[in-house]
């Protein structure tokens, strides 16, 4: 199976990108890293435990705009090895396909991921190593209304709509927090709120979607507004302070 390492700066998308790869049954192992010079010494290492070593490393899945060196420099560098890993470009950007392919890139990905268009740039890579393993996993759909799926390590898992106490907005995912930990989930915080709005969820900040269930307290401090969410207090804004106050009064 493939040894992965996918690299971007943008912690929300690399988190996913793992998530993605290692639900890829020819994928054996997939790890992230934060930019390229955390990727460039993890390659080293790589190359260093040789292909067959424990820390090999088939195929990079790289960001091309990052911070420093971008992911274009550090495709350029690698050439220059004796046996660089494959390059899957994943970029928001269309502007650089044809640098890119001059790079000899296995293939170019635009985002946001699909997970059928991730699993042919697993294919091409697959092919390009010579290697002839299983089809990639059929993605497993939402159970019912009262679960959502979060994706572990490849692994699918169903979380009780009831247990999560709030999410939080990350960019285009949201973190889902219950009692046990949290999950992220590639789902805008705006369409959960349209989502569960009937399952008592209500807006109290741009950044925080909040079961009224879970809301232990409502705290109010010389004019700004928080609620106690088991042990976490989360600030809630002017704009739905007043609506809060009053689904809070009239809650059973």
């Amino acid at each position: 199976m493939l040894r992965a390492l996918a690299v971007d700066d943008e912690r929300p998308t690399l988190e996913e990108l793992v998530y993605l790869l290692n639900a890829d049954p020819r994928i054996g192992a997939a790890e992230g890293a934060s930019d390229a010079t955390e990727a460039l010494r993890r390659i080293n290492r790589a190359l260093e435990s040789g292909p067959d070593g424990p820390d090999a490393i088939d195929v990079v899945f790289l960001d091309i705009q990052m911070p420093g060196l971008d992911g274009l420099d550090l495709a350029r560098l690698l050439t220059g090895f004796a046996r660089p890993p494959l390059i899957v470009f994943v970029t928001a950007h269309e502007d650089f396909a044809v640098q890119a392919f001059d790079l000899e890139a296995v293939d170019y990905v635009l985002k946001p991921v699909r997970r059928e268009r991730l699993a042919e740039a697993v294919r091409r890579a697959v092919e390009q190593r010579g290697a002839t393993l299983p089809p990639p996993r059929i993605p497993v759909h939402e159970p019912d209304p009262d679960h959502i799926t979060v994706e572990l390590g490849g692994v699918a898992r169903f979380v009780p709509v009831d247990d999560i106490t709030h999410a939080e907005a990350q960019g285009d995912y949201a973190r889902l927090h219950t009692d046990k930990g949290s999950h992220l989930v590639r789902i805008p915080l705006s369409t959960l709120e349209e989502r569960w709005r009937a399952r008592g969820f209500v807006r109290i900040h741009r950044r925080h979607l909040v079961a009224l269930r879970h809301i232990g307290e409502l705290r109010l401090d010389a004019g700004t507004v928080s609620v106690l969410v088991g042990t976490e207090e989360l600030q809630v804004s002017r704009r739905h302070a007043r609506e809060l106050r009053d689904l809070l009064m009239r809650r059973p």
